[in-house]
């Protein structure tokens, strides 16, 4: 491997000199940041600059020959004119951004940014960068010791695949029959109308397959890779099969024709139908040999059917021209005559089939066949250039040969003849003739008059057979285009089939992925189609199954033309084809086109084929597979979204669609998977959730680099529909009022704060609790609606979790030691890897738990504009919570109790929420117990300054080292309202041991309030209660209304 040396210690060295050195074992290129120097251009890349402008020499060394010729292309890499190891644009580092697969030879921005501080500061040395250049996906590794794979241009590869497809039996059999049914005119129509379709969807494929590298795949592969594998993935598992069941229909037509040679020549095997399957089988078999044998026997098998089907379309021309016999002339074949032609223009349609459409639908197979090129894609050359031109040279060429033959047939051929020698008109018996013949001599009237003929265009279809010069070179044609058509599906199928089993989307299939040899081949799955040709060849009865390969197709060249049609309407930069001649209005055309002709042709097929894509649709969006390809349906996702958040801009707000958008602080949401669930209740489907994470400073650093997706992913695993928002600050006020502040978009920002409670505050250092009160302080002056959930054992689950915590919240301590069946058990042992393997990391909570018919209470004491009233009221519209009551708690006084309760009933019942019980708190204003007492005046000791039994001096410095410290004077202040607080709790403890959940209404702080006291009175209110409790406090402004405007 070579290590490229930029250094000025070989001044003297020619530019680009190599010298080759042995023990180099490194794939690497090291640069050196020693005192750089101008960079020089050598002459030869730039004309007209100064001569003495030159490269900075380049040391190559390698370990062997073969090295140095596969990586000399690594002496072109050149340094751009701002630093040695700042490279210039090169392939190399575009060619592996596809998922998982990062390109290793372009120095990151950290690595930049490093050299230079490096340089700056006088600090020499070397960048390593490695030029090892990864595999791309798809691609099939070089091996340098076999022979190269073989690899197709556009005209072998593309355009004679599609040919030989397109060309089948209905060319030979039914073209004819067609022209005398629908005339000359009708049918061209016919063959336009067929060609628009395909047409059309050769310019969408033409589009998707030059919008990037496309490898193997085919159809499933341009599909997927647009649409995604919601869709892609269901058309790549039908369209494999139908093409597996389209080798059975064309090796079963080819044994007919067999079969019906046999018995003209009077042999029987067994009898009419084992001899097609025998024939069949042996035929399949034959095939499937050529087809493990390799591409390169494919290819020479199929240019010897090529050559076969040009020699019987050579012979069908030449044989036009040609003096026909009297017993051709008998099977009314006339040879080129313009009142024949005349008479063929117009249609003459006959039996119980015989419509216009009923001829389009048996003549639209043979347009198809226009994907067989695509479908080898990872055995082309150059698939972007191949694809277009090969497929639409295809069709152009096919389709001049349709033209021609429903020309020929109908200048040369009348539509009904006897074939009968005797019919021959003498020279007075032309009375009573009836039909164009009796002007050329022939008298066909009985069988006409007794609708008894066997000959003619209207009656034969061995036409073509009958008008050639050698009548067996068009049994070899169609010998020619069956065998083709079989071998190219027997082809398609499996190539197709590896790609979908190598994206391991469906289960029990990758067994069908591994491929062989220098091209990939995909052998096993060769196997699985042939095993599945042989099956139906054995049944030897598809017409039902023939119905259902033509929807195949047809749902096929839909969802290419959607594909197109999406990925042009999306406007996604990504979408940059090199074909620029199709159009997206065509492409959606021919995507509706191809539906209504798929229930056309047959209804009851159609409708199987959607209900087979559908089934497989919902597997794979059920499963949601980990693939990341950069489908159309993602920017249409994207511009969805955005156009529907610039348009919210404009809609007012209005209380009756009011819903609580919360700004969740819960730090890395794993750890604390209440907070999480807790909100994710009643904003599930129906509001914003955006969590967000504090990240401190002094952990950037040590936080890695894809904490980010990891922490979605295990949203995503819990089914909570949140956003992630991680923020560097120096403390939780600082981050927090930032997320305040810039959190959301446009209508969709937040407007209630939810956070959890800081349990451990009387042991945190008092810059926290002041951080935490400040917060909530931010969150009113920003007019945000506030939350606060305290749970029993707390919200932080790091202790199972390996993790480090964030002082701004830590895990609470509950007063008493109380088991409850809602609580998680001792017994669970989370897993602390963050994998999305398994759900080792998804600790339950008590919000997954079903809780059963307990009672919501909800302690209403401040009227808030009705948030308070709305969380429950969301909640039970959740299936967990649905048959739990809501109780509301009240203030009142004994004389107007009853008043009080009827009043609150009534604004309720406007409300429309389904309140079980009102309850007025007669007592909320008695003195508390003192042991009540005595336990909150012991939890603000450790924060009071006792300044009433200390000497002035001295109370004035503690007041300046220790500000946050509550003076005996506030706490006189304060003493009324802290005593309320605490008779609050003891009735809370005394209505709501049992509940599932407590809301009570937060008070709002006053500005002189010392933090620690407010952080005591919020610690009374939620204290000894063995249920989640919730502090709630709307903004003041309604969010509840019983008004419809």
């Amino acid at each position: 491997m070579l290590n490229l040396l930029f250094s000025r210690d070989q001044p003297d060295a020619p530019m680009g000199q190599a010298i080759t050195k042995r023990n180099v074992l490194s794939p690497t290129v090291r640069f050196s940041t020693q005192d750089e120097e101008p960079p020089r251009y050598s002459p030869h890349h730039f004309d007209g600059r100064d001569q003495n402008l030159q490269i900075p020499p380049i040391v190559v060394e390698d370990s062997s020959d073969t090295a140095e010729r596969r990586d000399s292309r690594a002496e072109l890499r050149r340094s751009s004119l701002y630093s040695t190891i700042d490279l210039v644009p090169q392939l190399e580092h575009y060619a592996s951004t596809i998922p998982r697969h990062q390109a290793k030879s372009r120095p990151s921005l950290e690595v930049l940014r490093k050299a230079f501080e490096e340089k700056e500061g006088g600090v020499d040395g070397e960048i390593t960068l490695d030029l090892s250049v990864p595999q791309t996906e798809g691609e099939v590794p070089p091996n340098p010791k076999g022979k190269a794979p073989i690899r197709f241009g556009w005209v072998v590869g593309v355009m004679v695949r599609c040919m030989l497809n397109i060309w089948g039996v209905i060319m030979f059999l039914r073209l004819s029959w067609i022209t005398s049914q629908a005339g000359v005119v009708l049918t061209w129509v016919i063959i336009f109308m067929s060609v628009v379709v395909t047409t059309v969807t050769a310019l969408s494929i033409s589009a998707i397959a030059t919008n990037g590298r496309v490898i193997s795949g085919g159809t499933y592969f341009l599909i997927s890779r647009t649409l995604g594998p919601e869709i892609g993935a269901p058309i790549g598992m039908i369209y494999s099969f139908g093409n597996a069941l389209a080798c059975a229909l064309n090796t079963i037509g080819f044994s007919e024709v067999v079969r019906d040679l046999m018995q003209d020549l009077d042999v029987v095997v067994v009898d009419s139908i084992n001899d097609v399957r025998i024939v069949g089988v042996v035929t399949v078999t034959i095939l499937m040999c050529i087809t493990v044998a390799g591409m390169e026997w494919e290819y020479k098998t199929q240019m010897l059917f090529l050559v076969g089907l040009l020699v019987s379309l050579a012979n069908f021309v030449v044989g036009t021209f040609l003096p026909q016999s009297v017993e051709n002339q008998s099977m009314g074949i006339f040879g080129y005559r313009s009142d024949i032609f005349v008479e063929n223009l117009t249609p003459s349609f006959r039996g119980p089939k015989g419509d216009f459409f009923q001829m389009f639908a048996i003549f639209f197979p043979a347009a198809t066949g226009i994907l067989s090129g695509a479908n080898i894609s990872g055995d082309l050359k150059d698939p972007n250039t191949a694809i277009p031109k090969g497929t639409l040279m295809a069709i152009f060429f096919t389709t001049l040969s349709y033209l021609v033959i429903s020309v020929t047939t109908g200048a040369c051929v009348v539509r009904d003849a006897s074939g009968n020698m005797s019919d021959m008109i003498s020279a007075n018996s032309s009375d009573g003739c009836i039909g164009l013949a009796c002007k050329l001599g022939w008298n066909f009237t009985h069988c006409i008059q007794s609708q008894s003929c066997q000959f003619g265009l209207a009656n034969s279809v061995k036409v073509m057979g009958q008008i050639s010069g050698y009548y067996y070179l068009i049994t070899a044609g169609i010998f020619a285009a069956s065998l083709s058509s079989a071998l190219g599906f027997l082809v398609s199928a499996p190539k197709v089939f590896q790609c979908l089993c190598k994206d391991q989307i469906y289960p029990y299939i990758i067994f069908f992925a591994k491929g062989y040899g220098k091209n990939n081949e995909p052998l096993r799955a060769y196997v699985l189609c042939y095993l599945i040709a042989v099956t139906f060849i054995i049944i030897a009865e598809l017409n039902t199954i023939a119905a259902l390969i033509s929807n195949f197709f047809l749902c096929s060249y839909s969802l290419i033309n959607f594909s197109c049609f999406h990925a042009s309407i999306v406007n996604s930069p990504g979408w940059r084809p090199s074909f620029r001649y199709y159009s997206k209005w065509a492409s959606l055309f021919g995507a509706v086109i191809s539906v209504i002709l798929m229930f056309l042709f047959t209804w009851w097929a159609a409708l199987v084929t959607f209900c087979i894509i559908f089934s497989l649709f919902g597997y794979v969006n059920y499963k949601k597979p980990n693939m990341n390809w950069g489908s159309s349906v993602q920017a249409g996702t994207y511009n969805m979204a955005l156009s529907y958040s610039v348009s919210l801009t404009n809609v007012d707000d209005h209380v009756k669609n009011f819903r609580p958008q919360c700004l969740v602080l819960t730090g890395p949401p794993n750890q604390r998977p209440a907070l999480v669930d807790f909100v994710g209740c009643f904003t599930k489907h129906a509001s914003l959730m955006i969590c967000g994470d504090i990240v401190m400073e002094q952990d950037r650093k040590t936080r890695p680099n894809n904490t980010t997706d990891v922490l979605v992913k295990w949203l995503n695993k819990r089914k909570v529909r949140s956003f992630y928002t991680p923020f560097i600050g120096d403390n939780l006020r600082t981050g927090a009022h930032h997320l305040l502040q810039a959190s959301g978009l446009g209508k969709l920002k937040p407007n209630t704060l939810v956070l959890g409670f800081k349990a451990n505050w009387r042991d945190s250092a008092p810059d926290t609790i002041e951080d935490y009160i400040n917060t909530i302080y931010d969150s009113f002056d920003s007019n945000y609606c506030l939350c606060i959930l305290r749970m029993m054992d707390g919200l932080d689950v790091t202790a199972d979790l390996d993790f480090q915590v964030n002082d701004g919240f830590e895990a609470d301590e509950p007063e008493e030691p109380v088991e409850h069946d809602d609580q998680q058990s001792n017994d669970e042992d989370p897993a602390a890897d963050m994998s999305d393997e398994d759900n080792s990391d998804q600790i339950k909570t008590v919000f997954q738990n079903d809780q059963g018919k307990k009672t919501i209470d909800v302690y209403w004491i401040a009227d808030d504009g009705g948030l308070t009233l709305l969380v429950p009221y969301l909640l039970t519209r959740r299936k967990r919570w649905r048959r739990c009551k809501v109780r509301v708690f009240i203030v009142g006084d004994e004389q107007n109790e009853e008043e009080g309760r009827k009043e609150m009933i009534t604004l309720l019942k406007r409300f429309r929420l389904n309140v079980n019980d009102v309850i007025v708190m007669t007592d909320s204003e008695k003195r508390p117990q003192a042991k009540s007492l005595t336990r909150f005046v012991d939890s603000v000791a450790p924060f009071r300054l006792y300044d009433e039994q200390q000497e002035g001096a001295l109370v004035q410095e503690q007041r300046e080292n220790a500000p946050w410290k509550i003076s005996d004077k506030e706490l006189e202040v304060f003493r009324l309202k802290s005593e309320r607080k605490i008779r609050l709790n003891e009735i809370i403890r005394k209505n709501s041991h049992h509940t599932a959940l407590v809301l009570v209404s937060l008070p709002v702080p006053h500005r002189d309030c010392p933090c620690a006291l407010y952080m005591a009175w919020l610690d009374t209110l939620t204290c000894g209660l063995h249920c989640p409790a919730v502090l709630i406090r709307g903004n003041q402004q309604n969010v509840l209304t019983f008004y419809c405007q």
